[in-house]
């Protein structure tokens, strides 16, 4: 599945586990606060499930390949990245573990999932321009 618009990437994280979701995305932008594209991908990590129930070896892949072409090539790589733990780790996917792992366990408000839609859009713009000119 390749999603086309941030609407129904939107849907795809209302369906799945949006409050994981939301934490991680959270923590990146304290970290980080002006990569959009890592806290995206910590936003949207999680969608695998959600698209592929019955295969768990799958779901980091299936999730990456399902954003690409919406968010980019870094975002894809990331979240791709973050279910391959073969994969040589470089410190944007050190730190998408990190958060994901210490999301599990934090016990703060992270806001609504409405709040990242225009980071999101922000991004598939971003990438939208950038496709244009290759």
């Amino acid at each position: 599945m390749e999603l086309r618009s941030v609407e129904e990437l939107m849907e795809l994280l209302y369906a799945g586990r949006h409050q994981h979701a939301l934490r991680t995305a959270a923590l990146l932008r304290r970290r980080r606060p002006a990569d959009k594209e890592l806290q995206v991908a910590g936003l949207v990590h999680g969608i695998g499930p959600v698209l592929s129930p019955a295969d768990e070896p799958g779901r980091a892949l299936g999730a990456a390949e399902a954003v690409r072409a919406l968010l980019g090539e870094r975002v894809f790589h990331l979240v791709r990245g973050y279910g391959d733990l073969t994969d040589p780790v470089d410190d944007d996917l050190l730190r998408l573990r990190q958060a994901a792992e210490e999301s599990r366990t934090a016990g703060f408000n992270a806001g609504v999932l409405e709040d990242w839609r225009t980071v999101l859009e922000l991004v598939a713009a971003r990438h939208s321009r950038l496709g244009a000119v290759d």
